[in-house]
């Protein structure tokens, strides 16, 4: 690599091998940044190969830094320093208001570290949050009650951009009896949205009896009625939680089909929209 292309090394990289370096495990980096595991992997990567060395060694209890990697560290401290000294020059402050939809089952996480960072960031902007059952936000979209939403859907929604995608999973209770000749009793959502489509169409493609138990305008109501061994639900492997167990195709449950994390914005945007679109892609790494 030459002189011209190592120049060019974003910041923001620069901010990422901090925190690891600091943290020394990538899921407390993600944590204190914001973004995903694969995110962060992804810059590592990218400033490594910018600079054409290995910086940190990858081991089982964590990420050490390696002699270049030591190497590194006080530089990008000064590198960084400067670069906000030059900042603060001329920066102004972003001002106005955005309105977010954030899916409930999401709203911990990488979203909500988001949300109290641009916060922090951008004081003067006034950011208001709906979270709740994300298939309303494309509708609220339309409508413009919403700036910006974060929502589940099919990874083959072409309106938006795919932030993540997932493997979606039958879950129950371990002591849920369950008998492939007998109706399986749903935990589904009140209204006709992807997930509760999605999961009624698997079933009657091989046959399998079931029946609606259960059913509720939220996840937590879902996810309740399947703690409680109520009923068997659908979830985004992500937000499954103890002591739920998966549910497989030897257990009469056929196989679903992905879901994916889709960010999408009203036509009309602003100053402080954007500002918020670009701060949720980056902790994706969709930047």
């Amino acid at each position: 690599m030459n002189k011209n292309e190592r120049s060019r090394i974003e910041s923001d990289l620069l901010q990422t091998f901090l925190i690891v370096a600091e943290a020394r495990n990538l899921t407390r980096a993600a944590d204190g940044l914001g973004r995903t595991q694969s995110a962060i992997s992804v810059q590592i990567r990218k400033l490594e190969d910018a600079l054409s060395v290995k910086l940190f060694h990858r081991e089982a209890r964590g990420m050490t830094l390696t002699e270049a990697g030591e190497t590194l560290l006080p530089a990008a401290k000064r590198a960084l320093s400067e670069i906000d000294r030059i900042g603060d020059l001329f920066a102004k402050p972003l001002l106005g208001r955005v309105r977010v939809g954030i899916p409930e089952d999401y709203g911990t996480g990488v979203l909500e570290k988001v949300l109290a960072t641009f916060a922090a960031r951008h004081p003067a902007v006034e950011v208001i949050v709906r979270c709740g059952f994300s298939g309303r936000f494309p509708n609220a979209i339309e409508r413009g009650e919403l700036d910006l939403a974060v929502h589940a859907a099919d990874p083959l929604d072409r309106v938006g951009t795919v932030l993540l995608t997932e493997r979606t999973i039958w879950v129950a209770h371990p002591e849920l009896k369950l008998d492939p000749a007998e109706p399986a009793p749903l935990a589904l959502f009140d209204r006709d949205c992807w997930w509760r489509d999605s999961a009624i169409k698997a079933l009657e493609r091989i046959g399998r009896p079931y029946r609606i138990a259960y059913t509720s305008e939220s996840i937590s109501g879902v996810k309740a009625a399947i703690s409680a061994g109520l009923a068997v639900g659908v979830l985004a492997e992500s937000t499954v939680e103890p002591p739920m167990r998966v549910l497989r195709e030897s257990d009469h449950f056929p196989a679903l089909p992905p879901s994916a994390l889709i960010l999408r914005r009203r036509e009309a945007v602003t100053e402080a929209s954007l500002a918020m679109e670009a701060a949720i892609r980056s902790a994706f790494g969709t930047a």
